[in-house]
């Protein structure tokens, strides 16, 4: 691979998860020669499916919403966005298991002016007393005057704050908590305020439409991998799978060199690290980012997911998050994984638990004991259910840790070493670790790698898609 062959240079993207396919696409767009590497036989990073026996299994239960704009442009350039679908309005149903009973509420919005759209749900919402209520809109206007450029938000706890902003036990678990773990895998006392605030922002207090969900109609493999593999091959992006970069060198005339593990070198004039902080730490040159030896500290959060499929329809909702109960969302995965093939007339469910570093490495039979029982609880038509198969998936490393402190240990696109850049959610992008901060990131290192090399950039639109 040499700096002749394109008009526009070359470039090695290492990681083919969303920022790596991002990055690759773009880069590839404005006319320059890509090799995107992957270590694992598949792309789409932590947003995959895979194959249990005849089941097709997501490994975990990837959302969006309509504010991830960067996202759902990525879906777009992929022609896939018939594969996906995003709700008319929020409606988020609230199921309690508590000590009182069973309740079921909702977490929802209209079609008023923000932040009114969000008022009716709230009005309504029974897991609150009316006091509580009053709480909860105190600290979302608090919220909203919140200065999301300020960077002392990030020294601070999201529990502290609610709290030092009226809110209590009952309002952070049942609305705050409800939501937050489960867009930043952490709970409140454990969170920056700076990606708290992002997310509670940007998602229900700008655009009234900005918190709708959107979910994947198919595998996340369809997506990530199929979709993706035929759109980079379209732009003739050479992905090579199964390919391990172990070793990346840059001279003083601006040439990268990446070692691979089979031995084999390649060249190029703009490297892209597209993978996790760990990962990009044992590529990067010494002293290539300022504090990069301190990337171990940003740490990893997980994710638990539990797979159960019953003989019989149990839910007759899309999804259901739980309250007072160690469940906390729920998903009808059925359609997506072929199990109608195998069990006809049974049902798939998978439960998604973030937040859960004393759960992560139960033993299975440990978390069939606690979850089956509680699903029985809040679901009645489960107790008179078979379970055909219980089955998990742990990603240890589903997220980086978004403790107070954080944005410390984010780094930019750019490095010092010209031509070498970095993207994956755990950089500076803003948001928390998810599928849009994932995007964003490839996006900024493409073009941050194109304005150094002194090529036209895309116009940015200002909303993280591609331009038209």
């Amino acid at each position: 691979m040499t700096g002749e062959t394109g008009s526009g240079g070359t470039a090695v993207v290492v990681g083919g998860g969303l920022a790596g396919i991002t990055a690759a696409l773009r880069l590839a767009e404005a006319d320059v020669e890509v090799t995107l590497l992957e270590a694992r036989p598949r792309l789409g990073g932590l947003a995959f499916s895979f194959r249990r026996g005849e089941l097709t299994v997501d490994n975990g239960q990837h959302v969006f919403l309509r504010c991830c704009t960067a996202y759902r442009g990525l879906i777009e350039r992929l022609g896939a966005v018939d594969q996906v679908e995003i709700q008319p309005r929020l409606d988020v149903p609230v199921l309690s298991g508590g000590a009182s009973g069973h309740r079921l509420g909702r977490l929802s919005r209209t079609e008023l002016p923000v932040p009114l759209h969000l008022a009716g749900g709230l009005a309504g919402y029974p897991h609150l007393g009316a006091a509580d209520r009053l709480r909860v809109v105190r600290g979302a206007l608090a919220l909203r005057r919140l200065d999301l450029a300020d960077p002392a938000l990030d020294a601070v706890s999201f529990g502290a704050w609610l709290r030092a902003h009226g809110q209590n036990d009952r309002t952070i678990a049942a609305l705050w908590d409800l939501v937050g773990v489960a867009t930043l895998n952490a709970r409140a006392d454990e969170v920056s305020l700076a990606l708290a605030a992002m997310v509670f922002k940007t998602g229900l207090l700008t655009e009234r439409g900005a918190g709708d969900i959107g979910t994947a109609r198919v595998p996340l493999g369809a997506l990530h991998h199929d979709a993706a593999g035929r759109r980079l091959a379209a732009a003739q992006v050479a992905v090579r799978l199964r390919t391990k970069a172990v070793e990346l060198k840059s001279d003083a005339d601006g040439r990268h060199t990446v070692r691979l593990e089979s031995g084999e070198l390649l060249s190029a004039d703009t490297v892209v690290l597209a993978g996790a902080q760990d990962t990009a730490a044992a590529l990067l040159p010494p002293d290539a980012v300022a504090g990069q030896e301190r990337f171990g500290e940003l740490g990893y959060a997980p994710i638990l997911n539990v797979h159960v499929v019953y003989d019989r329809p149990v839910l007759r909702r899309p999804f259901f998050a739980a309250l007072d109960s160690p469940v906390q969302w729920v998903f009808d995965r059925t359609e997506h994984s072929g199990v109608a093939a195998v069990h006809p007339g049974a049902q798939y469910l998978a439960l998604s638990q973030s937040a859960v570093r004393d759960e992560i490495d139960l033993p299975v039979a440990e978390l069939r004991a606690r979850y089956l029982p509680e699903l029985a609880r809040l679901l009645p038509p489960a107790r008179g259910a078979e379970v055909l198969d219980f089955f998990v998936t742990r990603e240890r490393t589903a997220t980086f840790d978004a403790a107070p402190g954080t944005a410390a240990l984010r780094p930019g696109p750019a490095t010092r070493v010209p031509g070498l850049l970095l993207a994956g959610a755990w950089t500076a992008t803003g948001w928390p670790a998810t599928m849009e901060g994932a995007v964003r990131s490839g996006h900024a290192a493409a073009d941050a790698a194109l304005a150094a090399a002194g090529r036209p950039v895309p116009v940015d639109r200002g909303d993280g898609r591609w331009p038209r």
